[in-house]
Parts: C-alpha cells; structure tokens; sequence
C-alpha cells in the first residue's frame, strides 16, 4: 500500500508542479513575454514647469496657486471632433503618496500609473511598477466606448478641455479633482468625466454626466491595466475577473463575455496587482481576450438619460489583503489561498486566513519575513508533534513486522481473498493499523497547503529580504544555496524514515530528493526557506523520537508466539526463502 501511496503522491507532484515547466522545455509553451513599461511623454506645460522637487513650502503654495491645467485655460471649448484633432495633445499629472497617475486630455485617458511602493527591476535598474499597458494597440484605461462606432471613434480621439484644482495632494490637500469635458454642437453632445483623488488611498471616484448618447455606455480599464507581469505560476490566474450577482468569476475568457446581474466590480489582475472599476447599477460586466497575453475588461451601463450621472470607483494598485477588504466589495477574494491540486476548496481557505493572521502577527515583532516564516513553521510543527508522533510509530511497526508481511504475500498470492484476511489477522494480532503513517499527514495537508499559497501568492513578501544575500523572498534564490540544502534535508529525512519498501524501491526513492530540488529552483526563497526549515525540524524531531521511544515500539507478539528469538528467526528465514526465490 505504501508503494502505491508514493507512487501517486510522485505522480501527481509531477504533474501538478512540473506540467508548465516540461512543456516550456519541449518548447510547446511560448516564452514569458514581459509587459511593456509606458513611456508616455509629456508637453511642456506650466504644470510640468512647475512641478518642481517633492516636499518644501514654496511647493505647496505653488499648487494651491495653479487652478487649471494649459488646456483649461483655453478662451473657449472644443466644439467638433475635427476641431479636436487639430488641437494639441497634453498630459496633465497627478501625484499623491501611493501613485503618480498621468492622464491624455486625448480621449481622456489614463496614460501612466506608477506605484511608488514598489519596484521592478530592469535594463535600468529598479524602477516604479508601471500598471498601464503601453502595447498602443488597444484602447486606454476609462475609455469611453458604445455601439455607435462613430460617436465612440470621436470619444476616443477628441481633445477634452480640462479643469483641474491641484496635483499634487498631501495631508494639507488630501483631495483633488480632475475634470475632462467635451462637447459637439452639432451632435448636440456632451460628456463630462470628473475624477476625485484621495490622499493616501489607491481608490479614484468617478462621476460621468452625458447628453445625446442614447446607447449603453462602456467605461473599459483597456488592456493588461493591472498586470505587472504574466508568471508561469500554477497558483492563482491572470487577467479577468469580476463579481456579478454575488458569484466572482475568474477566467479570462476565450472571446468576449459580457455578464449581466448586480455588478460589484470588473478587473484585471496578476499574481500581486490589479486594477478594477467598481461601478453603481451597471448593467453588466465585460472581459475579452485580445490576443496572447492581452485581455481587457470593463462595465456595462444602460444607455444615460440627459443629465444622468453614472458613478464608479477605480482602485489600480497592490493586492494587499486589508486594503482590498476594506473596500468591502469581495475583492479580497482575488487573492486565492484556497488554491488546492486543480480549484479553489473553501476547506484550505479557511485554514489559510488565520495562518495568514499569524505571520503578520509575527512580522510586528521580528520585522523580517524570513524569520517570522521560520517562527510559523516551529509554530505549526509544535501544534502536529501528536500526530506526526503517531505516524511515526505506526511507520516503525510497519518495519518491524515487514518480514511476516512478506511472508503471507508470498504464500497466498494466489488467493487475494485469504491474503487479504490473514493480513487483516496479522494487523489485528499485533495491534498495527497499516494506515496509521499516512492519515496523520493527511490531516495535516490543508494546513501545509494554505501556508504553501500564503507564502507564496501574498504580496507582503515581495520586496521583503531576509538575510545576505536573499533580498527579495518573492524571488529564486540567486545562487540556489536555500534548494540545495533543502535537497539535502530530504535525503537525510529519507534515511532515517522508517520505510517498508526492500533495497531496490529505497534507491528509486533517492531520485526524489533529486527531483524536487531542482523543481525548488524556481521557487520564491520565501516559499524554500519554509520547506527547510519544515524538513530540519522534522530531522530533529525523528532523532529525538528514535532515541525516547524507539525501544518501546517492538509489535508485541501475537498468541502463541514468543517474543523476541522466535521472530528473528522467522526473519531469517524469510530472508533466506526470498533470496532462493530470486535466484
């Protein structure tokens, strides 16, 4: 039995963890391409001008000063698409705490989203993560799109007159407005799209007032808004996802889609960021797949009445669990620690999120991850020592009647129906349950896999070094030290494990270490570091068990049996009789 345990858990190990990896090998996957950082340039305004360095007194009378942006300062309004296409385009900018946004006064776009918490690292060194997809083949982020193509191609290349009241906001001007309005005398058209900012918050409110649009609006977040960078991951999907009648949804899907019900929010999102519009009574949620790696979402609003007002949010930003359940919309939920073989189980969920709460409970004392990893894992070691203390024992009895084992094996295996009663007798005499090894570890499984999604879908462990020369725990380790010394953990846990597999079956075994080693490479030290330190504490806790109870875990011997010599002499002779048989 136990044979066929490891072989399934090898099987599905290589399947479940190695599928992208052996495909990407053979050269059927297409390699990783990474997502183009935006190089929006911007005119030379008199708010370029006058940004000068953050912080400073003269700054901030500077921006309580500056009322308009260039183009609002404009004698008079836009009143044609073609008047709009001949005027100048211009970016307007606003920078808070968290993010530095750029916007077009071209359709009124979103052109550039830098987060100034986070980095990524390129040809130039670390620089802001950039949110915008900056592919230019699709259209931007708040776009304004309906099924009048003509009226949605103006929308899109029109020249907005612009208002703005600051921007840059602070704890002195914790609020900003931004207000794009355009108009069409002749199509009796207008639209106004004005955009409230917060200091301290990744979240935008947004208010759209139309006349003369008699179709159903689309507000779009525009292509890969949100994604960072597509992984090779087996956890967690990019790309769309969103909340519609209470169901979150997660797929990107193969065309278009367009649900319809109570929409929540409709997003983009890769493993640690996201962007996603969170909208009253819209009428549906959008997502289309563009082309490889390039998907798109949005919502759906019934066509506007005259002077309607169509709200929404907009948060662009990290996937920090607080921050996301704030918002009180389920948007916490893009952060899957449910993640478990092939789905989401609602089980390792719920072992995950308290786990989680630990290791942040951790980190306000240690203020470094790779300890407070090392403190959880003692921690859950401490809280399985029972039961990994009956797997243990079961195991080591296991080996002990081994030989007796082999011997009904070999002496009815003609007969499966009286092999299989003299093996519950033998079982039964010598009081062994032969599941007694594995069920320990899995009643232990949600656990480890929870603490496996956590270390390595949040983002509070990117950016977060431990020590020498691991830097980012997010990451592989740079020289591959943590997976080496975790290969040779697995080796000497195997020796000293008590097996009931013969010689041959044991040196197979040795090929797993091996195996996962390399497999481990590619990993986030953050996720190796857990795994080794959970396999030099189950060393040690084996050597002290070995040496405390060892001697009291031989089977008692069955009626009629003396104990002892008797049963070194039927090993013997097992022993003896399989080694004729082989020959």
């Amino acid at each position: 039995m136990e044979k066929r345990v490891v072989v399934f858990l090898i099987v599905s190990l290589a399947v479940i963890i190695g599928y992208d990896y052996l495909l990407k090998g053979m050269g059927l996957l297409p390699p990783s391409e990474p997502v183009q950082v935006a190089t929006t340039g911007t005119s030379a305004s008199a708010i370029d001008k006058a940004s000068g360095p953050e912080g400073g007194s003269a700054q901030s009378a500077s921006a309580e000063a500056r009322t308009t942006s260039p183009a609002a300062a404009k004698s008079a309004p836009i009143d044609n698409a073609v008047g709009a296409g001949q005027a100048e385009e211009q970016t307007v900018e606003v920078d808070t705490e968290l993010f530095r946004a750029k916007f077009s006064n071209r359709g009124a776009v979103l052109k550039s989203w830098e987060l100034k918490r986070y980095t990524t690292s390129g040809e130039n060194g670390a620089t802001p993560v950039q949110l915008v997809y900056s592919g230019g083949r699709f259209k931007g982020p708040l776009s304004l799109v309906t099924s009048d193509q003509a009226l949605t191609g103006d929308l899109g290349t029109a020249v907005y007159q612009v208002t703005q009241d600051i921007t840059r906001l602070d704890s002195a001007h914790p609020v900003g407005h931004l207000t794009f309005r355009y108009h069409d005398a002749q199509r009796n058209l207008e639209v106004e799209k004005e955009l409230t900012f917060h200091h301290g918050s990744y979240v935008v409110d947004i208010a759209i007032r139309t006349k003369g649009v008699t179709t159903p609006l689309d507000v779009t977040l525009g292509t890969n808004f949100g994604i960072v960078e597509w992984g090779e991951g087996f956890i967690g999907l990019m790309g769309s996802a969103s909340s519609v009648d209470d169901k979150v949804l997660k797929e990107t899907p193969d065309g278009e889609a367009e649900r319809r019900g109570e929409v929540k929010w409709s997003a983009i999102q890769d493993k640690y960021f996201l962007s996603v519009l969170m909208p009253q009574k819209a009428a549906a949620a959008l997502a289309k797949k563009e082309g490889d790696k390039l998907v798109s979402a949005g919502v759906r609003f019934p066509a506007p009445a005259n002077g309607s007002v169509l709200t929404m949010q907009l948060y662009a930003g990290p996937k920090e669990y607080d921050i996301l359940k704030a918002l009180n919309v389920g948007l916490e939920d893009t952060i899957d620690f449910g993640w478990f073989v092939f789905g989401s189980w609602a089980l390792v969920k719920a072992v995950a999120k308290p786990i989680f709460y630990v290791l942040r409970f951790l980190y306000e004392f240690t203020h470094n991850y790779g300890i407070t990893i090392i403190l959880l894992t003692m921690l859950i070691k401490l809280m399985f020592v029972p039961l990994q203390y009956k797997s243990y024992k079961s195991m080591k009895q296991m080996q002990v009647i081994q030989p007796k084992v082999l011997a009904i094996q070999n002496k009815y295996k003609d007969d499966r129906d009286r092999l299989n009663k003299e093996l519950i007798k033998l079982y039964k005499d010598h009081r062994v349950n032969p599941v007694g090894g594995c069920l320990p570890m899995v009643l232990q499984m949600p656990v480890f896999v929870a603490l496996f999604n956590i270390l390595y879908m949040t983002i509070d462990l990117r950016q977060a070094p431990f020590m020498f020369w691991i830097k980012d725990l997010s990451v592989q380790d740079p020289y591959y030290v943590l997976p080496i010394i975790m290969g040779a953990t697995m080796v000497i846990q195997q020796k000293i494990t008590p097996t009931t597999m013969d010689p041959t079956q044991a040196k197979i075994m040795l090929f797993l270490p091996v195996f996962m080693t390399f497999l481990f490479v590619n990993f986030p030290a953050g996720l190796v570091l857990y795994w080794l330190t959970n396999n030099t504490l189950t060393i040690t806790q084996q050597v002290v068990t070995e040496r405390l109870f060892g001697k009291k875990w031989q089977v008692p011997a069955a009626d009629g049996e003396i104990p002892g010599g008797d049963e070194s002499k039927e090993q013997k002779l097992t022993g003896k009789r399989q080694k004729g048989q082989s020959e």
